[in-house]
């Protein structure tokens, strides 16, 4: 099954906070660095106000029918935010590349 990408939904915060913790983790840890986030739990949180707010655009990436990454354009200022992250789990089907280029349509 090919991936696809829609509107993330305030549901998926649970998927992508998981996938944004692990992927800060691992990151973090390869460089020996404290984590974004101290629990997964913290990660949720946020993906929940990313994913409520109506100031931030989220794009969810589904591969074989699972939640594998998200991104998010935060549009509250002048200047805007982008941030993609996926599961390490989903390379190389999945692109960070692919995800900002869905957000940043031309």
């Amino acid at each position: 099954m090919p991936l696809t990408l829609r509107p993330g939904r305030p549901e998926d915060a649970t998927l992508c906070g998981t996938i944004c913790y692990e992927a800060f983790k691992t990151i973090a840890e390869q460089h020996n660095f404290p984590s974004s986030y101290a629990s997964p739990e913290v990660a949720i949180e946020r993906m929940v106000a990313r994913l409520t707010h109506p100031g931030v655009y989220a794009v969810v990436a589904e591969l074989d029918g699972r939640v594998v990454g998200s991104n998010f354009l935060d549009e509250r200022s002048a200047i805007a935010g982008l941030g993609p992250m996926r599961s390490p789990r989903a390379a190389p089907r999945w692109s960070s590349t692919r995800a900002i280029s869905v957000a940043m349509p031309p």
